[in-house]
């Protein structure tokens, strides 16, 4: 795990390369740029001369994250290169927001239940795959060795077992059940116990549910970290009514004068149907 000082100008470096993206400056140049902004004292500014360097060589910031294995996590990387992939879905900007997000997490006071909700909220929303995802997601330093075999466990399980339900069976709130149901104040499990009494109690009222409702429910009442989302479509429209109509009769001018370039003006389009209806 970093020092808070790396999170916090991985933050502001992820936010400048999102903001940048967004204002269609290249990403070479990007680099260039943001690295001036970074503080000196951290080992980000020699991590964006190596990701500059291989995106010149290879074209891909992906590329030279996954060769800074030891600043750059696994998952990090993962997210970027499902974005820089060849004919990707996944919008880079949404890619930079979700490790903006995550390194504004880490330099606070992290919990391994909110980083692991996080990253996996990240795989479920936008659809990365889960074999790939979740193994990065084990690889993350931040995890101690139950976690890493329980992330690992149920990765072959996603999709067909209820995810709410594996949460809630590795939470303090089933062994308090199991306790009250059995009448014996000692039970205890064969099992490490990696969740808490209020994210078990979440999971159990939302298994049979859409995971995505365990997730708002543990944001609003943990205050676990938001994973981004792609902007709504405009539905509005672009102009004014009234700059509409005038942008329609500066069209319709522009018709005429092309059609007088071309040698006169056709009347019949511009007339009455019947006033040159020969009877």
């Amino acid at each position: 795990m970093l020092d808070r000082e790396e999170y916090i100008e991985q933050t502001h470096f992820f936010r400048v390369y999102r903001e940048r993206i967004e204002e269609n400056i290249p990403a070479q140049e990007i680099l260039a740029v943001v690295r001036d902004e970074i503080l000196t004292t951290t080992k980000l500014p020699m991590a964006i001369d190596f990701l500059a360097g291989e995106l010149s060589l290879r074209g891909r910031v992906s590329e030279g994250m996954k060769r800074l294995a030891h600043y750059f996590t696994p998952f990090q990387t993962f997210i970027m290169s499902k974005a820089e992939e060849e004919g990707a879905r996944f919008d880079i900007r949404i890619a930079v927001s979700i490790l903006e997000q995550l390194a504004e997490y880490m330099s606070g006071s992290p919990t391994v239940q909110g980083l692991f909700m996080y990253q996996f909220e990240c795989l479920a929303r936008n659809r990365l795959g889960y074999d790939f995802g979740m193994e990065a997601v084990s690889r993350d330093p931040f995890y101690s060795p139950e976690w890493k075999d329980w992330i690992l466990k149920i990765r072959p399980q996603l999709g067909m077992t209820d995810f709410a339900e594996m949460l809630y069976v590795r939470s303090q709130h089933r062994v308090l059940d199991v306790r009250r149901q059995q009448n014996d104040p000692h039970y205890t499990p064969g099992y490490p116990i990696l969740f808490e009494a209020h994210e078990g109690r979440i999971a159990k009222a939302n298994v049979g549910k859409d995971p995505l409702y365990m997730f708002a429910a543990l944001q609003r009442q943990l205050g676990y970290p938001r994973v981004p989302r792609p902007k709504p479509s405009r539905t509005s429209a672009l102009f004014e009514p009234q700059v509409e109509q005038r942008f329609q009769r500066l069209e319709a001018r522009l018709g005429l004068l092309e059609q007088e370039a071309k040698g006169g003006i056709d009347l019949q389009q511009l007339a009455p149907k019947d006033l040159f209806r020969v009877d």
